[in-house]
């Protein structure tokens, strides 16, 4: 369920208090986010985007004869993070060396260490958010970011455009104090981005309200791993909507396992050698060896109960979850879980 966009609220600016650890922690703790306008570098990041966008053209997802940099989006192009299609052009993008260094600009790193008063660094899995226009039945669900990336509650999530982007281009919202009751909400099985989604009546009862923004190239909204959120639709015509969204821990808390490997790594093989393999500087490469990161196994029992609910509703005649186990069976094919989409698919077909 997405709220109208007559409900939705506009984000609080925390420039006014940046550097002031006492007043953003504050901030953050009655209202579970943080926003800034500007916090990065728009020239750092518009080099991004024409970097990454040219690596999306070469992989047949933008217009032919535009120029990358406006997004304009190929017509007849539309896939999502689960298509083998997807990944095989995003780990080209993944390959991008200025895509993992903006992670670790200072002001950042200087900004999630006020919030926290901690020594913190950018988890190994950099994030990408790629998304087709008019694609909206897939558009990242109502959530709490812990049943994905784990490790602690307190790890922090910073969303940024690579470019402007209007809420119709489908920005996050997030729903203001929702991290309040301390504790990870139900999830239930969603076609969206993630695979999970909390249901309306969950996180309606707490009463809260919803903000989003007219993001500009270099805003940043940072927010811990219990804040609900959402991404809005991209309702627009034809651009394709570039957004980093990365996590941030503290030196000393543990990670789960499966943020030291490249995203999407669990659905086509890909390695940090890969990545690496064009960089013309070491700098930043498998950094966060150097701090003995405990590591920690991943909990799969939230995407488990995903797919569980996804199997009985594709028995129900539910074509959302059919399309899911498709896409399982067609990138999994020989897994427990691939072999399982099978049998309930060929059970429809009878």
């Amino acid at each position: 369920m997405i709220p109208n966009l007559t409900d939705l609220q506009e984000l609080r600016e925390s420039n006014d208090i940046q550097g002031d650890r006492t007043a953003l922690q504050s901030r953050m703790e009655e209202e579970g986010y943080l926003f800034f306008r500007q916090l990065q570098d728009p020239e750092s990041l518009m080099e991004l985007r024409q970097q990454m966008l040219s690596t999306m053209q070469l992989g047949g997802w933008i217009k032919k004869g535009t120029n990358p940099i406006d997004g304009i989006a190929e017509p007849s192009v539309q896939c999502t993070e689960g298509d083998r299609e997807y990944t095989d052009v995003y780990h080209q993008v993944y390959r991008n060396q200025l895509f993992h260094e903006i992670a670790h600009a200072d002001s950042i790193l200087e900004t999630v260490s006020d919030i926290t008063s901690r020594e913190m660094i950018p988890q190994p899995q950099k994030v990408a958010r790629l998304w087709f226009p008019k694609y909206t039945a897939h558009t990242t669900p109502i959530h709490q970011d812990y049943v994905h990336f784990q490790g602690t509650y307190e790890n922090l999530t910073c969303w940024a455009p690579v470019g402007d982007c209007p809420i119709e281009l489908g920005g996050l919202a997030v729903l203001k104090g929702s991290h309040k009751p301390g504790r990870v909400l139900d999830h239930h099985f969603s076609l969206g981005a993630g695979g999970l989604m909390i249901n309306g009546g969950d996180y309606e009862s707490l009463g809260l309200t919803w903000h989003t923004t007219d993001y500009k190239v270099g805003d940043t909204l940072i927010f811990p791993a219990l804040t609900i959120h959402m991404a809005l639709p991209n309702v627009t015509e034809d651009r394709l909507r570039v957004s980093l969204d990365n996590r941030y821990q503290a030196t000393d808390d543990p990670i789960a396992e499966h943020m030291t490997e490249p995203h999407l790594a669990s659905m086509s093989p890909f390695s940090w050698a890969q990545v690496y393999e064009d960089w013309d500087s070491a700098n930043y490469q498998y950094y966060w060896k150097d701090y003995e990161l405990e590591i920690v196994p991943k909990d799969w029992s939230f995407s488990n109960r995903g797919f569980e609910e996804a199997c009985q509703l594709a028995r129900e005649g539910n074509q959302e979850a059919v399309h899911h186990l498709t896409r399982v069976a067609k990138r999994a094919g020989g897994t427990e879980q691939g072999n399982l989409a099978e049998t309930v698919l060929k059970e429809m077909s009878k």
